[in-house]
């Protein structure tokens, strides 16, 4: 009998390991409210993905879940310390607590996946650095609009390729909210308490109707896609806390849309602009179609031009799936590269004028945000248009909000020269 070649055995132990499953992947799972629940459901109708839940803290030990009681932990940090889990998911509400959990596991060189955008963006210089300096893991996909994967396709697709723009619905609540209202005829409260209804925005609206949620995205995507590390404060964001009918109405004439639209956009001079607003949208832009809880990112590459990229923004099973996407890249041992972050070139400027809408019955906010231009005025329905500096409307947003004024932008930029040329921007229309 012929004894087996040095070929054939290797041959034989290739396709053995392509039959053979490796050990299931064992995961902590920290935190089980939409997110946490929808990863579990994920993972018990897929047997064959080599994964299992092991451990999962939560806070309250009163609170009713699915599970029975005996399932849980309440204290986050013995999840920390069992070093028999692979992989750490940390999908709690907190950021401030999850910036501890998340650094501290970073510290200890482990593999980190979060849905937590306010952490991330309020920290995201820090979490690089643990990284480098601990040699762990720290994936976020599903931070950032559910279920669409633009945080990869950014750094590992157009790694190096140079963008005029990144732009699009990042916030699935609020655009529910406005989706209702212009098709149903309903007010903002009403629409408001059927997205709490079916789960689309949380009892406290606020950080996805006053565009905070989609500020901390923008600023998450602007380090991917540029290299450019800010902090959410220095971006505009303002909500649709204030809309009305009269500003759906005024929309609809004009067979345009409100929608809120988060813009990263490549201005003149190696400078880059980031700002979260609601935007008239027409026909011409594919953001005009992205109704209901849906997300849509644009991006508008030097080479490869427009690319579109449309999905489920909201809800526990689209956003699971990102986190299940993630826990699948770490198993193939991918981290971001951060490519652009390596050499940045960009400096960041806030230095511009946008047209704007303004509906507001307070004539003092007039005066502050200095209109150097007035394209239309309705004082019956008390509205003004106009070009105003972008710095003012940061300097006065809290003022905006308060005073129940509602602002979205036309989609005119240009430079805070009071020149009448716009600036040619990759624009999501």
């Amino acid at each position: 009998m012929s004894r087996p070649s040095s070929t054939n055995l290797a041959v034989s132990a290739i396709a053995a390991s392509l039959v053979t499953p490796a050990a299931p992947l064992r995961i902590g799972l920290i935190g089980f409210g939409c997110v946490g629940q929808g990863l579990y459901d994920i993972l018990q109708h897929l047997p064959g993905f080599g994964a299992e839940v092991r451990r999962i803290a939560v806070k309250n030990p009163d609170k009713p879940r699915s599970l029975p009681k005996e399932a849980f932990s309440f204290h986050a940090d013995e999840l920390l310390q069992d070093r028999e889990l692979d992989v750490l998911v940390e999908v709690i509400d907190d950021a401030a607590e999850a910036f501890r959990l998340v650094s501290a596991a970073l510290c200890q060189g482990r593999q980190v996946v979060t849905a937590n955008k306010a952490m991330v963006s309020q920290h995201l210089p820090e979490l690089v650095a643990l990284q480098r300096e601990f040699g762990g893991t720290l994936l976020y996909e599903a931070a950032v609009c559910g279920s669409i994967p633009v945080i990869r396709t950014l750094d590992a697709y157009f790694g190096q390729e140079p963008l005029r723009s990144v732009s699009g619905i990042f916030n699935g609540s609020s655009n529910y909210v406005l989706t209702r209202m212009g098709e149903d005829g309903s007010e903002y409260a009403g629409a408001l308490v059927e997205a709490q209804h079916k789960g689309f925005a949380e009892t406290d609206p606020t950080l996805d109707m006053a565009a905070f949620d989609p500020r901390s995205k923008a600023v998450i995507l602007a380090a991917h896609a540029y290299g450019v590390l800010l902090q959410p404060e220095q971006v505009l964001n303002l909500g649709i806390e204030n809309v009305s009918a009269t500003d759906i109405g005024y929309a609809a004439v004009a067979n345009q849309k409100i929608k809120v639209v988060a813009g990263l956009y490549l201005l003149p001079d190696n400078q880059l602009t980031v700002f979260v607003t609601p935007q008239f949208v027409d026909r011409k832009s594919p953001l005009y179609t992205v109704d209901d809880e849906f997300n849509g990112v644009v991006i508008e590459a030097e080479y490869a031009g427009t690319q579109f990229l449309r999905g489920r923004g909201a809800g526990g099973h689209p956003t699971g799936s990102a986190v299940l996407a993630d826990l699948a890249a770490l198993r193939s041992s991918f981290r971001y590269a951060y490519p652009k972050l390596a050499a940045p070139t960009l400096a960041y400027t806030t230095d511009l004028e946008i047209e704007i809408y303004l509906r507001t019955d307070d004539e003092l906010i007039l005066d502050q945000l200095g209109f150097t231009d007035i394209t239309e005025e309705a004082d019956e329905d008390g509205y003004i248009v106009g070009f105003v500096p972008l710095d003012a409307l940061l300097q006065h947003r809290d003022r905006l909000r308060k005073a129940g004024a509602f602002v979205a932008r036309t989609g005119n930029v240009r430079p805070a020269t009071h020149a009448t040329d716009a600036l040619e921007l990759a624009e999501a229309e």
